[in-house]
Parts: structure tokens; sequence; C-alpha cells
């Protein structure tokens, strides 16, 4: 892990977006609050699962990199309990498990990205940037509509009618992608490429299942608007 001050991107804006560092190797855990820092983030430390879910509840955090072999309350217990209370806190998780079975566990349970060890801090910091520009929403988005679904990129609010419809960022991300190209078939590929980043997990079934999310929480009183097109991928329509 170099530590060139000049290679590491700036963040996506001038307020220091604040990172929340879970790990419990204590080189690491330096190195990457060092690194952050030099990159113009204000990282804050945890080194364990217990203190990581007491600081998401006392501090404002803007991301999450998380690891998953920590002590007692792992990275997957831990990321589960913060879906309950930051369904929408970007997350990204930190491994040295190269089982793609873990990579699935961790996204169906609601990460947004996944960095296997050994990394480059300049490739967390890349990813820690991507993200967080993904995550922030124009000041003067519109809200979106498509049929009984109404988006707001500024509030991260969806509605089906009336009803708020919680959702997590990754599925929120999805869903904005979906209505802002109406009846429009988007691959796989794609989405992944658009959603997440990357494409390296075209052949797991993530977007399948994030997709399987947002029908049990939108397809409703007679409304089936996701549509999969059978060999090419998916696409939204008004009912």
């Amino acid at each position: 892990m170099a530590r060139k001050r000049s290679s590491y991107p700036l963040p996506v804006s001038q307020v220091k977006s604040r990172i929340l560092v879970v790990e419990d190797e204590e080189g690491i855990l330096s190195l990457l609050e060092e690194m952050l820092r030099i990159a113009g983030f204000d990282p804050i430390t945890a080194n364990s699962g217990a203190q990581a879910l007491a600081l998401t509840r006392k501090e404002s955090i803007d991301l999450v990199l998380l690891d998953i072999n920590l002590p007692l309350l792992d990275g997957f217990q831990v990321l589960t309990k913060l879906r309950q209370t930051h369904p929408s806190m970007p997350v990204i998780m930190l491994t040295a498990r190269q089982d793609k079975r873990d990579v699935i566990e961790g996204f169906n349970l609601g990460a947004d990205d996944y960095v296997v060890k050994p990394f480059s801090v300049e490739e967390v910091i890349v990813r820690i940037n991507a993200l967080l520009r993904r995550s922030a929403p124009a000041d003067d988005a519109k809200p979106l509509i498509l049929g009984p679904i109404s988006l707001s990129p500024i509030t991260h609010e969806v509605k089906f009618r009336d009803e708020v419809i919680a959702l997590s960022r990754t599925e929120f991300n999805l869903l904005q992608l979906l209505i802002e190209n109406p009846r429009r078939v988007l691959s796989k590929d794609s989405i992944l490429r658009q959603v997440w980043g990357y494409d390296f997990l075209a052949a797991t079934n993530v977007v399948d299942t994030y997709i399987s999310y947002l029908r049990k929480k939108l397809h409703r009183d007679g409304y089936e608007g996701i549509r999969t097109v059978r060999g090419v991928g998916f696409q939204m329509r008004e009912s």
C-alpha cells in the first residue's frame, strides 16, 4: 500500500466527508485513517462491531468502510443491524474472503460495494469517491414519477401513491435508474456499471436479487411495472 500523497484522488466536494473505518487489525486501521485524512476526508475509527454501531447512532457519518472478519459481531451482522437504522448509508465491505458467495451475501444484506484484501489505498479512495458521487443528488433534481411511483433524488423519498416506501441506498439507486429510463430495456451489465460502478460481478445474481427486492416492495394493488425481458434485461413501465 503506497503512501504517495500526490496519487490520491480528491473527495467529490470541498466539504470533508466523514468516513467510519471499522477494522480490528490495528495496522490496516491506522493506515486507512492516515491515508483518508491525506486524501481530504474526515475519518473516524472503530475496532469492533459494537463500537461501530454506537458511533453510527451518535455521529454524522457519510460512508462506512466495514471489515467482515470482526470479533464477536462480524461485518455481516453489523451491516444487518446498520440497515435497520440507516437504510441508505453507503457501506463498502472490506474482506480477505474471495469466495463469490461472500460477495453476494454482502450485497444481499445491503452493501453498496466490496473491496478484497490485499487492496491499494488508491483503489479504496476511488471507490469512496465514486459511491459518494452516486449518492449525492443534484440540488435542482426534480422528483421522478412513473405510474403510481414517485422518487425524489433530493430527499431520497420513494412513494407508492401516498405511502412512503423504505429503500436501501442501492435499491433507491436501482429504482432511480429504471425510472429515468422508462420502457427502455436495460441489460444486467449496464445496470451493474451504472448502479454498482463496475461489472466484475456480471456472472452473479446480484441484479436479479435487487430487482426481486424492489418487486416485493412496489408490486401491489395490481401494479407490476418492473418487467423481465428474457435474455435481455429489465425495464420499468407505468403499469
